[in-house]
């Protein structure tokens, strides 16, 4: 019993009350009806940080994948920071901060960014 409850405490308090664990264990905590942050956990790269929104724009706000999610936070990401999100193209950083064909001002579909989750294993079709 002690146990148990040691458990769904744990569970309870590893991440945010509104945060988002995506399936490549990073976490999305949203910023506002139109906003995410994707905060620094970890050795990550921009892709995976593009995963983690591309997931929680897909699974958790259940948007259509042809949709577009844009970076807020400019290029470079510094280490130990996180990156911002938006659903509005005038919130958009000058690039992606990936070497993407196609990308369009910091700005990449949903299904696009959920498509770098491919190679975490759990990837699922729609």
């Amino acid at each position: 019993m002690r146990l148990a409850l040691a458990l769904i405490l744990a569970i309870c308090t590893a991440t945010p009350a509104a945060a988002y664990l995506a399936q490549n264990g990073l976490i999305v905590r949203a910023d506002g009806p139109e906003q995410f942050t994707v905060p620094y956990r970890g050795l990550f790269s921009p892709v995976d940080f593009w995963c983690a929104a591309g997931d929680y724009a897909r699974n958790a706000l259940r948007l259509p994948t042809a949709q577009r999610i844009y970076r807020v936070s400019e290029p470079p990401r510094r280490a130990g920071e996180g990156i911002d999100f938006s659903l509005r193209s005038d919130d958009s950083a000058s690039s992606t901060g990936l070497l993407v064909i196609g990308a369009q001002r910091g700005g990449l579909t949903i299904g696009m960014a959920y498509a770098f989750c491919e190679g975490s294993g759990q990837f699922e079709p729609d």
